[in-house]
């Protein structure tokens, strides 16, 4: 399930975003992207500020249209495979878009990627958190365990 939206100004033109409150739904990233490839796109790849905050509002829209605020992170298509080099400071030259594009483009939180174990990214939605360093974790990209449920 989700919501498709489609623009004619990017890349990829069409966008479908799943929001999932009941936490039961929530799934790791393998799981997502699965989802995604079996529905004929892949997840999200980044390629620029411009795409990204189309993103945050489509995010905004969607979230405020549901029953209440929420926390809830999104997987997005970005992460490492292997961990050869996880605690390197090469470590965030080492994320990839799991669709093959190459774009250069990263929206990361302050202090992230924080590597080691950390490697499938999602993108912050978690508007009742106190903010952070870097803000409010709301849109930044951060690493995370790839068996976790977003």
């Amino acid at each position: 399930s989700g919501q498709k939206v489609c623009y004619g100004a990017f890349k990829r033109s069409c966008y479908k975003l799943a929001y999932f409150q009941d936490l039961s739904r929530r799934v790791g990233f393998q799981e997502a992207r699965q989802a995604c490839e079996i529905d004929g796109g892949a997840l999200l790849s980044l390629e620029s500020e411009t795409e990204q905050q189309l993103i945050e509002n489509m995010l905004q829209n969607l979230t405020r249209s549901g029953s209440g605020i929420s926390d809830g992170d999104f997987w997005i298509g970005l992460w490492r495979s292997g961990d050869s080099l996880a605690t390197s400071s090469a470590c965030p030259d080492l994320y990839q878009w799991a669709d093959g594009s190459t774009s250069p483009f990263r929206n990361w939180y302050t202090d992230e990627p924080s590597c080691g174990s950390e490697a499938c990214v999602v993108m912050y939605h978690q508007p009742t958190a106190n903010p952070g360093l870097g803000g409010p974790y709301l849109y930044q990209w951060n690493d995370d365990r790839c068996n976790m449920k977003h």
